[in-house]
């Protein structure tokens, strides 16, 4: 697996830390789950995105 360097502030590393630690996690895996959710999340508005632009575009060709 690849690792990655990341800067952020101590105090939110401090909450990540004990969002994982309450969840039995370990850092990795709480940030790897952010990430994927993230990423969903964009795929899903990009997708409606392109929906709503589709449609605007059959509206002004008819």
């Amino acid at each position: 697996m690849a690792r990655v360097l990341i800067s952020m502030p101590e105090r939110f590393l401090d909450e990540i830390d004990t969002v994982a630690e309450n969840e039995n996690r370990t850092r990795s895996e709480l940030i790897r789950e952010a990430l994927r959710t993230y990423m969903s999340r964009n795929r899903i508005r990009n997708t409606q995105k392109a929906q709503s632009n589709a449609q605007i575009l059959e509206g002004l060709l008819e």
